[in-house]
């Protein structure tokens, strides 16, 4: 009977030290790709046997697709789980709810190696490079729904049209008498970000040249944008038309309650268009004019995608795109 290849031996092999190929093989620590990849093709290439309560896929067919996010129970997190239930149950998946927990000691990747999930669909975060090694090394499919970066690491991924969905709302607001603009941007400037304020920009130039422009920064809450608009809302002259938009509802939201903070008038004096359309922005009063996102949809996509892969097909190598929609109400 052949002896069993040990970890130093994989070690020596790879030019690392027994520590280094350990978590190269089980996931963790932040290792260099290269490393990592030298380390598993060692492994490979000796015939290295992890233990199975070290970390890795499992043998055969799991019926598991795993979700993950940075936060769960709001309004948007709320939609992309709806979206990705209905698929994952019609593809006669389990969904696996995964919280990414901004800490050293998180191992969400290794959670999910062990239990041999088909794929996996990351929503609204940023993972590092060797949390993502940790996933594909196990060779599980991944999905990026909404990648906050523009390079996507040669991952499949989900979006929507941010930049046309702006552009609509920039035609709107022109439309509906609005004199004087403003753009309340999400910082960070995620990728999203930069395309809704770019579709903005680019359809006042058509619909508006020469308009006043104000950009506001709000960390992408409804706190910060109140904050934000407070000086801008204060300053109106008499007969100005404000058209404001926000690059979400919830900052959207802001926007209302500075106008209502100020005495100005929705949509008298101040016009607003979000971007979401989530559950909250019917109930705004006035009801919010915002860019519907289809939240559910995408979720369901980038779930559909990894249910197609786990049975042979390959995971679409451009982004799947589903387009916005303008959805008017009481603010504009």
């Amino acid at each position: 009977m052949p002896a069993r290849v040990t970890l130093a031996a994989v070690a020596v092999h790879a030019g690392v030290s027994v520590g280094t190929a350990s978590r190269a093989l089980s996931g963790r620590g932040d290792l260099a790709p290269a490393t990592r990849r030298r380390v598993l093709a060692a492994a490979r290439a000796l015939g290295y046997a992890r233990d199975p309560a070290a970390g890795g896929r499992p043998s055969g067919s799991s019926r598991l697709v795993d979700l993950v996010l940075g936060w769960f129970h709001n309004a948007y997190s709320d939609e992309v789980t709806a979206g990705a239930r209905s698929a994952a149950a019609a593809a006669g998946y389990d969904l696996v709810l995964t919280e990414e927990r901004d800490t050293p000691d998180d191992d969400w990747p290794m959670r999910i190696r062990r239990r041999g999930s088909a794929g996996v669909v990351l929503g609204l975060i940023s993972p590092t490079a060797s949390q993502l090694a940790a996933i594909t090394d196990a060779e599980i499919p991944v999905v990026l729904m909404d990648p906050q970066a523009e390079t996507s690491r040669g991952l499949a991924s989900v979006r929507t049209t941010d930049r046309e969905g702006a552009f609509a709302a920039a035609t709107h607001l022109v439309e509906r008498g609005a004199t004087r603009f403003a753009i309340v941007l999400g910082s960070p400037p995620y990728r999203y970000g930069r395309a809704r304020n770019s579709g903005f920009r680019e359809a006042l130039r058509v619909a508006a040249p020469g308009a006043d422009l104000v950009a506001l920064q709000a960390d992408w809450s409804g706190a910060a944008a109140r904050e934000a608009a407070l000086p801008l809302l204060r300053g109106l002259a008499p007969g100005e038309r404000l058209g404001v938009f926000a690059c979400t509802d919830e900052m959207a939201a802001g926007v209302y309650a500075a106008a209502a903070a100020t005495g100005r008038r929705i949509p008298d004096e101040v016009l607003v268009v979000g971007f979401d359309d989530l559950r909250g922005a019917r109930w705004l009063t006035p009801p919010l004019t915002t860019v519907r996102q289809p939240i559910r949809e995408m979720a369901a996509a980038a779930v559909t995608a990894l249910a197609d892969a786990a049975a042979g097909a390959a995971l679409p190598p451009a982004p799947i795109v589903l387009p916005t929609r303008l959805v008017e109400r009481g603010s504009t």
